[in-house]
């Protein structure tokens, strides 16, 4: 179940059309949007880049499941469970922190990225957080393996 981005206490209803954070009633909306960053689009999204976003076939979960390369990875159930984190959602209610999270996504060069966003510490609480949720910190892990 999700929460207001704004109060924390009710069910949003509706999203910010600027920065997409949810939000449940016009009082927390006028509260957001003092505060309010609009999202940025990328700037790449001319004909090039979606001629080769279209001629790539997207990766699919069972073929990245049985990749022989990877050495760490995290079983679709573990994985599930970062959506059921009221942690996680909360820290993702920040918009420094989604945008974040689409330069990594949007970046050409993931690890020069990932390096980088990790230098911020709301980046590094987000990571380790999901890596608390995926592995199983606190939680009855045993039910899942």
């Amino acid at each position: 179940m999700q929460i207001c981005c704004v109060c924390r206490e009710q069910t949003p209803k509706y999203r910010c059309p600027s920065c997409n954070i949810r939000y449940c009633s016009l009082g927390c909306y006028k509260k957001h949007k003092d505060s309010c960053r609009p999202v940025e689009k990328p700037a790449s999204s001319n004909s090039e880049s979606k001629d080769a976003a279209g001629s790539a076939e997207p990766l699919r979960l069972d073929d990245l499941l049985h990749e022989d390369d990877v050495i760490d990875k995290v079983p679709p159930q573990r994985l599930q469970l970062l959506g059921q984190s009221t942690e996680l959602r909360g820290l993702l209610c920040n918009p420094h922190l989604r945008q974040l999270l689409r330069s990594v996504d949007d970046a050409e060069s993931k690890a020069s990225a990932m390096k980088a966003a990790m230098q911020e510490p709301l980046f590094v609480e987000f990571a380790d957080q999901c890596l608390k949720v995926v592995e199983g910190e606190g939680n009855a892990s045993s039910s899942i393996d």
